[in-house]
């Protein structure tokens, strides 16, 4: 990379000022948490990093900074008076924007800023570039209006040379913003007007990606398509160029760090092969990029040139050894686990604070090691899929969740068919803006039903237009039976999909452990999890139980790859692997990269050595009424308790198997066992509750265990427990307390894992 690298960097070329752009009266607002980034946010160097690292031209200018800004009623017109100043890209309801207000669906969010061009690009075309806008955009240039834009998502840029006034000075930009956020019918992923609960979060109004220029020549390169073939070790690459004639030729020379690897030569819009000899493959393990240059050339002169980047990957599904559905990476089956990525910060909303924060988010998630992340309801900025291009982690991407009426039989027709236009619309502008990062190996146009409809279409259509990569037709919940992959979610799980002849299996979110650090939320007064722990090593010990059933399920179903819920907090929702401020990593970090590691063996097998009441109807004996004394321990007089026969509960207690009916909020139950000559290190608990319960063997506490489970699972056996066991004669006593639900259940076995 070293040809490019330090363009990615963001050095601006075209260094300019305007009017207030590097004020110092700015200063961001507070909100409840912070990140460390945001200190260092100055109007001055806000984003300044090159914004498209894979068509990288060295002449642009950075138009981030201060602007004026006002809220005024829809149906107005441009403001006479501004309200002060936001600093872009910032949105307009973040702390960091310097405003930091809510914007209602009657009123529009106006721009106003100032630029002067460079002499040299006296005879350019002048294009204007923004990151991405939520949601509807009308851009003006010096009174002349240039464009309209609708999407809350893609990039886009207006050819704005015709609204250039001549002959240098300072030239006029004036933007408005209307958003209608749950109101509209336009794709929103999480935001929501006024959040008041999960797991809708604070909405994004406005600019909040980059805003940019660039200056190009009449015919100029305006698309790269970069195909990858490792079986062929050809690199397919079509550069679009509207309006080369018969005269025009495009080059394209593939780079290994500076050494030319392959060069050829092909027209406008035509498919150029290029050879990769001896291909480096990328993989999270080796995430090499190969450099690439791209000239558009007029009768053998250089008229356009940009530089880019790509990696030789292949992504399929096909069957491993034993016959199982795998998920493919390079033709070999690597188990994905991966974090559930929103993208929210607690000082930018949707905008992080730097490209360092950016970088920060990746380079933890490798840290912890995770190999692929799922980036929920929400599309990034180039430069965060150019860090996990760089950085070596799988994306599978979401498309933002449509309007909630689209899936349904709604009243209103013409409605539905607007959210329907608009939804697709922006589906394509979304593969079109980044299909080209080899670190994207799977869209996903639904999540949980939300706004699903015409599935089977749409998950053919992605196949047709985009055939380089896995559609995940619905992340949970609305499986169709189409597209790649069966995936499920569970919480807290782990769970896995029945095996198929054709789709490969995925967990597409699991986990959901929440623990709220104090004095790094966003609301102290509430917060949700699908568990709730009180301390880093409560949450960690819960963590390393998942990762252990989850190795099971790799070899039996065979699931193929599973996103653990989520990366960070946000606002109200603390199931993050850090905080939301990203001060906290709230696990032991090295337990948590050893969990990780243990995906990468064979997976076990487990065996049911004392049995419960799924497999065998057996005998406890149990009262309802609080037992006096230490009613767990192997001496304790029990016999004016009733014998029960396994599993008590209620028969609609999902996963149960009722022998005897409990319906009172507390249950005591104790029963002897004895064991074969095993290794007790590979012994677990068994165990089905719902809710709380306190397990003793031989009168020691081996488990306390909160909350619900949906069905057996292992559990960990305490040490002090666990070196009390004996072939014969042992004692486990439990303790189940019940509130609310479907209804209660306690029952226990045991099992051995290796």
């Amino acid at each position: 990379m070293a040809m490019i690298r330090p363009l990615y960097f963001g050095i601006a070329l075209a260094i300019f000022t305007s009017a207030g752009r590097a004020s110092a009266q700015w200063s961001p607002m507070e909100a409840p948490v912070m990140t460390r980034w945001a200190s260092t946010v100055t109007p001055a160097t806000v984003h300044q990093e090159y914004p498209r690292p894979q068509m990288v031209r060295k002449d642009w200018m950075n138009l981030n900074g201060l602007w004026d800004y006002a809220v005024k009623p829809r149906n107005e017109d441009s403001p006479s008076d501004w309200q002060g100043q936001i600093l872009v890209p910032f949105p307009i309801e973040s702390a960091l924007s310097g405003v930091m207000r809510r914007i209602n669906d009657e009123e529009k969010l106006w721009y106003r800023s100032t630029f002067e061009l460079p002499e040299r690009w006296e005879d350019r075309r002048l294009l204007l570039h923004f990151g991405a806008v939520d949601w509807e955009s009308t851009v003006w240039i010096n009174g002349r209006k240039v464009g309209e834009h609708r999407g809350g998502y893609d990039p886009f840029n207006l050819d704005i040379t015709s609204a250039i006034v001549p002959g240098g000075g300072r030239q006029e930009i004036l933007v408005a913003v209307w958003d209608p956020t749950r109101s509209g019918y336009q794709p929103r992923g999480k935001q929501i007007s006024y959040p008041r609960e999960k797991p809708w979060y604070t909405p994004t109004t406005g600019i909040w990606q980059t805003v940019w220029l660039e200056g190009v020549p009449s015919i100029h390169i305006g698309e790269l398509k970069i195909v990858p073939d490792i079986d062929s070790g050809i690199l397919s690459l079509v550069a679009e160029a509207a309006g080369a004639g018969e005269k025009f030729t495009v080059e394209a020379i593939a780079l290994d760090n500076g050494r030319i690897v392959d060069r050829a030569s092909g027209r406008p819009g035509a498919a150029i092969q290029l050879e990769i000899a001896d291909q480096k493959l990328w993989s999270p393990d080796s995430p090499f990029l190969y450099d690439l240059k791209v000239v558009l050339l007029e009768g053998g002169s250089a008229v356009d040139e940009v530089e880019s980047y790509f990696g030789m990957r292949k992504i399929s599904i096909g069957q491993d050894e034993s016959g199982k559905q795998r998920i493919l990476l390079n033709n070999e089956f690597i188990f994905q686990i991966g974090s559930l990525d929103q993208g929210f910060w607690p000082d930018g909303l949707y905008t992080a604070p730097s490209d360092e924060a950016l970088r920060y988010d990746i380079e933890i998630t490798k840290q912890l090691g995770f190999n692929m992340v799922r980036k929920e309801v929400k599309i990034e900025s180039d430069r965060w899929y150019y860090w996990c291009d760089r950085l070596g982690l799988m994306v599978w991407q979401d498309m933002p969740s449509g309007d909630e009426y689209i899936g349904r039989n709604d009243p209103d027709i013409e409605r539905t068919a607007q959210s329907a236009r608009q939804f697709e619309l922006e589906l394509k502008r979304m593969i079109d803006a980044f299909r080209n990062h080899p670190s994207i190996v799977m869209w996903v146009p639904f999540n949980e039903g939300w706004g699903q409809y015409d599935t089977d279409y749409l998950t053919w259509w992605i196949k047709q237009y985009d055939p380089t990569r896995l559609v995940n037709h619905a992340s949970g919940w609305a499986d169709r039976g189409v597209g790649d992959v069966n995936d499920i979610h569970s919480y807290p799980g782990p769970a896995a999909p029945e095996p198929e002849s054709f789709r490969a299996i995925v967990l597409g979110e699991f986990g959901g452990l929440s623990f709220p650090v104090e004095d790094h939320l966003w609301q102290s007064e509430r917060d949700w999890g699908f568990r709730n722990y009180q301390s880093a090593e409560e949450l960690t010990a819960a963590y390393e139980s998942l990762l252990r059933r989850l190795h099971i399920l790799i070899g039996e179903p065979g699931l193929s790859a599973a996103v653990y819920s989520q990366t960070t907090d946000v606002e109200a929702r603390t199931t993050g692997l850090m905080t939301y401020d990203r001060e906290v990593i709230k696990m032991d970090k090295e337990r948590v990269i050893a969990a990780r590691r243990l995906l990468d063996t064979p997976p076990p097998q487990i065996t049911l050595i004392v049995e419960t009441a799924l497999f065998k109807k057996y005998l406890w004996q149990f009262t309802t009424d609080e037992p006096e004394g230490e009613w767990y321990l192997p001496g304790y007089d029990f016999s004016s308790w009733p014998e029960g026969e396994a599993g008590f509960g209620r028969a609609d207690t999902p996963g149960r198997a009722v022998g005897t009916i409990w319906e009172t909020n507390d249950i005591w139950i104790r029963r002897e066992f004895d064991l074969p000559d095993i290794n007790m290190a590979n012994l677990f608990l068994y165990v089905h509750h719902d809710e709380d319960a306190e397990i003793y063997i031989n009168g020691i506490l081996a488990a306390r265990l909160r909350d619900y489970t949906y069905k057996y699972l292992d559990e960990v056996i305490s040490p002090e427990a666990l070196s009390s066991l004996k072939r014969q004669g042992n004692t486990i006593a439990i303790h189940c307390h019940w509130t609310a639900g479907t209804g209660p259940y306690i029952d226990a076995g045991f099992v051995i894992i290796r």
